[in-house]
């Protein structure tokens, strides 16, 4: 059990220590070598609990972001296993309501800042948890719209993913400023590209 604790104590600091250097300098400018100075670890830490620094960044966004979307996520989970069949504002909803309680938070901002950066770089990440990849929202909009398929349905989620980043991660700018389009047009615009016939 002490092994497992301290591993996590590693972890947890490797993630901590990755987390206060990207939101300062931007993925670009972190290197392996020092986060792990940052952690005070031995400079192969990051290889030996988490493969490459992609890995790490992912862990450590999902780690951030995912408890954010978890009850709403659960709930759209819960509610289709009962029969329940979304509408696209339905889904807009599900990605939009913790979009913009992070972007109301100066922290939860710089996190959507990164994640913005981070992935409109085309870096490809590696999540654990299947929400952070297009898969379940495909399903979803599926289910939404049968006439639409696989390949479309996923093409109108990449669309509104980038533009959703755009918004509330603003990855062009220095630091991210709070979101000046209103919500309300957000959720119209990104419900209607992905209702659209």
């Amino acid at each position: 059990m002490a092994a497992k604790a301290t591993t996590d104590s590693t972890r947890d600091r490797l993630l901590a220590a990755a987390e206060q250097l990207l939101l300062v300098t931007g993925y670009d400018s972190v290197s392996v070598r020092a986060i792990c100075s940052a952690a005070g670890l031995n400079p192969a830490a990051v290889h030996y609990h988490f493969g490459s620094k992609e890995a790490l960044v992912s862990a450590m966004l999902e780690d951030r972001l995912a408890p954010v979307w978890g009850d709403v996520l659960a709930d759209v989970e819960r509610r289709r296993r009962e029969g329940w069949v979304p509408t696209a504002a339905d889904l807009v909803d599900a990605v939009l309501e913790p979009l913009a309680g992070l972007a109301a938070d100066p922290v939860g901002r710089l996190r959507l800042h990164l994640l913005a950066r981070v992935l409109l770089s085309g870096r490809r990440m590696h999540w654990r948890s299947p929400w952070f990849g297009l898969d379940p929202w495909v399903e979803l909009l599926r289910a939404a719209r049968p006439d639409l398929t696989g390949e479309q349905a996923s093409a109108r989620w990449v669309l509104a993913f980038q533009l959703l980043l755009q918004v509330f991660g603003n990855p062009a700018a220095p630091a991210p400023p709070p979101p000046r389009i209103p919500l309300a047009a957000v959720r119209s615009f990104v419900t209607a590209g992905l209702d659209a016939p």
